[in-house]
């Protein structure tokens, strides 16, 4: 059983003491499973999904304003698509579009399947939305390597130039999902600081010990993941944001949505019961939607 004190669903900031090197760690319990439970995956498609929303929340979290950072990865293969959207109040959800045949036949003598394998050729995106008033940005490169945590180094490589490195983690503890992720990138050098290429060695050589077992162990806490990696030289963390699973879906949302459908089309939703039924690709709650509610009166 998870130790009820070791704190869940939360992504804290971290750097390490002296040196160019700053980071961050996402562990995931409830919130994930409760998103990944929202559909019938397969294993290897919740594995993706779970990886998807560690790694939003990696990169969410620095966000230095009130908006929403989506992760988002579309190819040809037996998944269409994997998107995990994170909110700057920590809010998280995600979902999947897949063909459960070719997953079951592309999986077949993997213990687990990557991104390339599931996606096929395609591409990585992610995507900031600083709001309505705001123009998004978003960053796309094509999905190389195996896993999400390469996609999104390789994401950086192109898109910032960041040096980074992400480990990605999805696991089963007492029958419920969890993940786990950490980010490490190197802050650039100037005059102050001079060269950080040995920082960045030494960092890259601790992180490489990471094991995925410890990224999603209920009884490992950050504090002591970040301990055992960087004692040698010291962290200090920065706080933590929570996290948790959140859908934006509501009656309100459904109904305005199909107020902007003609009244033929919405006609032709009407189910047998004389209700239009509606239900979130996200979370999957089903919602029932009388068709006379959405008749604007007639202007006078």
């Amino acid at each position: 059983m998870p130790d009820p004190s070791v704190p869940d669903d939360l992504v804290a900031a971290f750097q390490i003491e002296g040196e160019p090197v700053r980071g961050r760690l996402a562990r995931l319990g409830q919130a994930v499973d409760e998103i990944l439970r929202a559909h019938t995956y397969p294993d290897p498609v919740a594995n993706l999904l779970g990886e998807a929303c560690a790694l939003a929340a990696l990169v969410g979290s620095n966000l230095k304003f009130d908006g929403r950072l989506i992760v988002e990865a579309r190819g040809n293969g037996p998944v269409r698509f994997v998107v995990a959207d994170y909110d700057t109040s920590g809010g998280l959800r995600g979902y999947c579009g897949f063909d459960a045949a070719l997953v079951d036949a592309a999986t077949q003598g993997f213990v687990r399947p990557g991104a390339k394998t599931l996606l096929g050729d395609g591409h990585f995106m992610m995507t900031v939305d600083q709001g309505p008033d705001m123009d998004r940005y978003q960053g796309v490169t094509a999905i190389e390597g195996e896993t999400l945590a390469l996609c999104a180094e390789q994401y950086f490589a192109q898109s910032e130039q960041t040096p980074t490195r992400v480990r990605l983690a999805v696991g089963l503890a007492d029958g419920l999902w969890r993940a786990g992720g950490m980010l490490v990138q190197s802050i650039a050098e100037d005059d102050a600081r001079g060269s950080t290429t040995e920082a960045w060695r030494r960092t890259q050589a601790f992180f490489e010990t990471i094991g995925e077992d410890e990224l999603v162990d209920p009884e490992l806490s950050s504090q002591h993941l970040l301990y055992r990696l960087f004692h040698e030289d010291g962290v200090r963390v920065f706080g933590s944001q929570p996290l948790r699973a959140f859908c934006r879906c509501s009656q309100e949302r459904i109904e305005t949505v199909l107020k902007s459908f003609d009244p033929e089309e919405r006609a032709a939703m009407v189910e047998p019961d004389g209700q239009i039924h509606v239900t979130c690709e996200y979370c999957s709650c089903r919602y029932s939607v009388d068709p006379r509610a959405l008749e604007t009166a007639p202007a006078a």
